[in-house]
């Protein structure tokens, strides 16, 4: 196995276009290592991409928030503007392992991963977050719902890599909020997870919507009657509980020893409910 550790996002993309073989790359290491050390993955050559540019960076971009893919979830916790901006967000990527993953995992490992389960994508979606690959053609923008496919798969080419995750600007009386339902207290995987971002007018009338379900499909489903049954109205409890039932509805989850379809399908409902309450009172702040 070889190790680079390229200085630039040009470099990179050559390297990872030229490499034959598996070639992998390290920004946390937090699922890569493991996988590694349990025998799950034997790849031929690491690209470790903490010393481009940007890549640990925080930046303020056209009223948002531009987190480059090495950024870690301690760093996202301890950054005042962020957190006030996009707390679900956050939140959901503070969900991540324990307090010792949380000084190396990245949101953007969290993405690439691919898991169905991934804490930190649903919360993403719904805040509409834009994926930056880089390639040998430079750089594109992808939607984060975009980038994984299914179970451990995802629509980059063998010679990209997503360098960095923009998060809009947040809109005047919106708020976000992250829930997800686990068998233990922490440090578990989601059976069940729901993101949810809204926007308020003056009048407290829902004026825009997002909801997103992880763990309950073979990636994160936006449900948009799950938005429809919001916008329009003050979030009250008919239009929660419609907010519920279309996400119940849209579910489509597995069966398996941490959860059954049944229930899943219910719990999905009621994360949501939650979520909105939050959001809304974020909304108000």
């Amino acid at each position: 196995m070889r190790y680079h550790a390229p200085a630039t996002l040009e470099d990179a993309t050559q390297l990872l276009g030229s490499e034959l073989g598996d070639c992998r790359i390290l920004a946390g290491g937090t699922d890569l290592l493991v996988r590694m050390r349990s025998g799950f993955a034997e790849p031929d050559n690491i690209l470790d991409i903490k010393r481009i540019a940007g890549m640990r960076d925080i930046t303020a971009e056209d009223g948002g928030w531009r987190l480059g893919a090495a950024v870690s979830g301690a760093e996202m916790g301890e950054h005042a503007g962020l957190t006030a901006d996009w707390p679900g967000v956050v939140e959901a990527a503070g969900l991540i392992g324990s307090t010792q993953i949380q000084g190396r995992c990245t949101v953007v490992g969290n993405l690439c991963n691919a898991s169905p389960a991934a804490d930190s994508v649903p919360a993403l979606v719904a805040a509409r977050a834009v994926a930056r690959i880089a390639g040998p053609n430079g750089t594109r923008d992808v939607a984060v719902e975009d980038v994984p496919t299914g179970p451990g798969q995802t629509s980059l080419a063998k010679d990209e890599f997503v360098a960095s995750i923009f998060l809009p600007k947040r809109p005047e009386n919106a708020g976000d909020a992250y829930l997800r339902f686990i068998p233990r207290t922490e440090m578990d995987i989601a059976v069940v997870g729901c993101g949810l971002s809204l926007t308020l007018d003056g009048s407290g009338t829902c004026t825009d919507a997002r909801v997103a379900l992880g763990a309950v499909g073979p990636k994160v489903i936006i449900v948009e009657d799950a938005a429809k049954a919001l916008i329009g109205t003050k979030v009250d409890e008919a239009a929660l509980d419609a907010l519920a039932a279309a996400c119940s509805a849209a579910a489509t989850p597995i069966a398996d020893k941490r959860g059954t379809v049944e229930f899943r399908t219910h719990v999905s409902g009621v994360l949501a409910k939650r979520a909105a309450k939050i959001a809304v009172s974020r909304a108000g702040a």
